[in-house]
C-alpha cells in the first residue's frame, strides 16, 4: 500500500515494472499484433495439416484464432462459444433455404433476412453478425457440398479459437495502459472545471446556468469512457497470471483505488456546480455563498484542484523519487484540509452577522470535505 495517505494512483509503470516491461505495457497494440500473428499462423498450419475435408479451408482457422486473441481471456472464451453457435446457426439458415425452389437473387434475400433477425439474439452477444457472414458463406460457397463446408468452416473456426484462447493465456492481455489514460484524463478534466468554477467565483460574475449545464453534460463522455476501461481493466485481471506478479498486481490495486477516489471526485464536482448554478445567481436573496464567502469558497476549490492533480504522483513512492512525490501529496492535502477549516470558519462568522442561515454554504463543505477524504484512501 505505501504511504497510508494518498496512496490512490499510479501515474506511471515507474516503481513497479522494469524499463523494458514499462515500454512494452505503453503500447498494448504491439502485444496484440504479435499474439493475433502468432495465433492465425498457427491455426493457419493446424488447418493445412488436418484432413479432409478440413484441410481445403484452412483460411477460416486463423479468423477464430484472430477472434480469441483480440480480448481478454474470459471474453475471448465467451466469444469463442458465441461466434460458433452464430456461424451453426448462420448454416442452418443457408441449408433450410436452399431447399426450397427459390430464384438466386431472392434466396439470397431471404437468407440474409432470417439471419439478420438473429443477429440481436442475447445469446450471441456482440458475436451476432457472424450469422450473416456464416448464411452467405455457405449459401454460396458450400452450394456443392452443403455439410462438409459447414463442418470445415465451423470446425476450423473452433480449432482457431482454441489456439487463439491457448495463446491469450499464455500472453495474457493486461490493458493497464488504456486504463491509466483514461483516469488521466478525467482527472485532468475535473481539475480544470474546479479552477474554471473558482476564477468565475473570484470574477463576481453571474455563473451562466446554461453554460455551466454544458460543461457538467461534457464530462459524462470521459467519465464513462474511463468507467469503461477501468472495467475491461478488471475483466483482463481474472484468469490472468501477470496479476500474481507483484508489479502488475500493485499496479492493477493502485487504479482501482485511483478509480474509486475519481469516482467519488466526479460526485462531489458536479454537485459543487449543480448547487453553485442553482443558488448563486442573480436576482437570489438567499445565496449559497454571497460576496463574503465566494473568494474563501474560491481559495478552498483551487486547493482541491491542486490536491487533486498533485495526488496523482503518490504511488510513484517506489520509484527514485517516491518520497518527494509522497510529501509533495501530503502537503497538498494538508493545504485543503486548511483551506476547509478556514471556510468553515467564515461560514459560522458571517452567520453570526447575517439573517441568512447558509445551509448550502454548510452542503458545499459537507461536499469539499468528502472529496478531501477521496484523496486520503
Amino acid at each position: 500500500m505505501g504511504h497510508p495517505q494518498n496512496s490512490w494512483i499510479v501515474a506511471r509503470p515507474a516503481g513497479y515494472l522494469s524499463a523494458g516491461r514499462r515500454i512494452w505495457v505503453r503500447h498494448p497494440r504491439w502485444s496484440l499484433a504479435i499474439k493475433g500473428a502468432l495465433a492465425a499462423t498457427l491455426a493457419w498450419f493446424v488447418g493445412t495439416l488436418a484432413p479432409a475435408p478440413f484441410s481445403e479451408y484452412p483460411y477460416y482457422a486463423p479468423l477464430g484464432a484472430v477472434l480469441a486473441t483480440t480480448s481478454t481471456v474470459v471474453r475471448s472464451v465467451r466469444e469463442s462459444v458465441q461466434t460458433v453457435a452464430a456461424v451453426l446457426i448462420g448454416a442452418a439458415i443457408a441449408r433450410a433455404v436452399d431447399l426450397l425452389p427459390l430464384p438466386g437473387p431472392l434466396e439470397i434475400g431471404v437468407v440474409v433476412g432470417i439471419a439478420l433477425l438473429c443477429v440481436g439474439w442475447r445469446i450471441f452477444g456482440d458475436m451476432g453478425s457472424w450469422a450473416v457472414n456464416s448464411a452467405i458463406f455457405v449459401l454460396i460457397l458450400g452450394s456443392g457440398d452443403g455439410m462438409g463446408f459447414i463442418g470445415s468452416y465451423a470446425g476450423l473456426i473452433v480449432v482457431g479459437a482454441a489456439i487463439g484462447i491457448a495463446v491469450n493465456l499464455l500472453l495474457p492481455p493486461l490493458p493497464l495502459t488504456p486504463s491509466e489514460v483514461a483516469l488521466t484524463r478525467l482527472r485532468d478534466e475535473l481539475a480544470e472545471q474546479i479552477e474554471t468554477l473558482a476564477a468565475g467565483l473570484e470574477d463576481r460574475g453571474t455563473l451562466d446556468p446554461d453554460a455551466w449545464e454544458d460543461r457538467r453534460h461534457g464530462l459524462i463522455p470521459t467519465i464513462e469512457s474511463a468507467r469503461a476501461a477501468v472495467g475491461q481493466m478488471h475483466e483482463a485481471s481474472r484468469a490472468n497470471r501477470k496479476v500474481r506478479r507483484t508489479g502488475y498486481r500493485d499496479w492493477v490495486a493502485s487504479q482501482t483505488r485511483r478509480a474509486g477516489a475519481l469516482g467519488t471526485a466526479a460526485e462531489v464536482v458536479d454537485e459543487i456546480v449543480r448547487l453553485l448554478v442553482e443558488w448563486e445567481r442573480d436576482g437570489r436573496e438567499d445565496v449559497a455563498l454571497g460576496r463574503q464567502l465566494r473568494p474563501t469558497f474560491a481559495t478552498t476549490l483551487r486547493a482541491f484542484a491542486a490536491a487533486l492533480r498533485v495526488a496523482e504522483t503518490q504511488d510513484a513512492a517506489n520509484g527514485p523519487d517516491g518520497g518527494a512525490a509522497a510529501q509533495e501529496a501530503a502537503d497538498a492535502v494538508r493545504r485543503l484540509d486548511e483551506a476547509l477549516d478556514e471556510l468553515r470558519h467564515q461560514v459560522r462568522e458571517t452567520r453570526r452577522t447575517s439573517e441568512q442561515d447558509y445551509f448550502v454554504a454548510g452542503a458545499l463543505i459537507i461536499d469539499l470535505a468528502r472529496g478531501a477524504d477521496a484523496l486520503r484512501l
